[in-house]
């Protein structure tokens, strides 16, 4: 069940990262933006295709580059009017 949302969940975080580098760098292309983060053009391709095999400190750095830092602070605060996953499901 999580499996299958993994990689379309991937997909959107790389578009949304190709959307933010055209926007915020819209002179840079893939090879000068992996320069700015400290990745190779290949692993930056990568992230944009939302490949999982990048490590997440890649994209931490690209987010701070970008300006969306307080985002990933969030990545993990449950809404407070979140039922409980265990009462959501019967368990």
């Amino acid at each position: 069940m999580l499996d299958d949302q993994i990689k379309p969940l991937l997909e959107t975080l790389g578009l949304a990262l190709k959307k933010a580098r055209k926007m915020q760098f819209p002179t840079d292309n893939q090879g000068a933006f992996a320069r700015r983060i400290g990745v190779s053009r290949a692993t930056y391709q990568k992230m944009e295709k939302g490949n999982g095999s990048v490590h997440f400190n890649h994209y931490v750095k690209a987010s701070i580059l970008l300006g969306t830092e307080d985002k990933l602070r969030d990545f993990f605060t449950i809404p407070k009017e979140q039922p409980n996953l265990l009462d959501k499901f019967g368990l």
